[in-house]
């Protein structure tokens, strides 16, 4: 597909036909995950795939809070039909490792001298190369947060190394029949780019 008409037909599914992603899709779209940059080449993120019912289920039963699943919303029921859900975990160790190593120079593994954590904010840009190509390969996608109440059973339940973090988990499927735009975006508009970049100085 095109790139411009990807960029234009990204948008949040939240609701899904049951039928399978094949595994060559899947494959793609984490091939393509790992072209993401990252500081110093660090590369430290990593992605719990699940494409079965048993650890779909397994993951939104310790992802969602029990009075939630006793009563599931619209979004829930529709999230819950998704054939594959691809959580990204970062880990701040990898950077801290790779920074303290000799063409890097840092004294020791601190965290004080990042500026914003480049380990959430790279894997989040390995998740975007998701959801693009998601639309490119013509699926639906959503990137949802894990409440953060829930992010020790989910790792726990996946048995998750102490080191890796969640920072979010992806559904991925055809969309459903009577999959329409909701969320937010039906109810607030998109800013322009006109609005939001500011030449030279800031304005406005």
């Amino acid at each position: 597909m095109d790139f411009q008409r990807v960029i234009a037909r990204r948008r949040m599914v939240r609701r899904y036909s049951p039928q399978p992603v094949p595994q060559p899709t899947i494959d793609r779209l984490l091939t393509n995950a790992v072209r993401a940059p990252s500081a110093g080449f660090s590369q430290g993120w990593s992605f719990l795939v699940l494409d079965n019912r048993d650890d779909i289920d397994r993951f939104w039963s310790a992802s969602t809070p029990p009075q939630r699943a006793a009563e599931p919303d619209s979004w829930l029921q529709g999230m819950r039909q998704a054939p594959v859900i691809i959580v990204p975990f970062s880990s701040k160790d990898a950077y801290l490792r790779r920074y303290a190593e000799a063409d890097k120079g840092w004294d020791g593994h601190s965290e004080a001298r990042w500026p914003v954590p480049y380990w959430h904010i790279d894997t989040g840009m390995a998740s975007l190369i998701i959801l693009l190509s998601a639309v490119d390969e013509q699926l639906g996608a959503c990137f949802f947060g894990i409440p953060a109440g829930r992010v020790p059973a989910v790792c726990h339940e996946f048995g998750v190394p102490e080191e890796w973090t969640p920072i979010g988990a992806i559904t991925v499927g055809y969309p459903a029949a009577d999959e329409r735009p909701g969320g937010s975006a039906r109810t607030r508009r998109r800013k322009t780019a006109h609005e939001v970049v500011h030449r030279g100085h800031w304005s406005g």
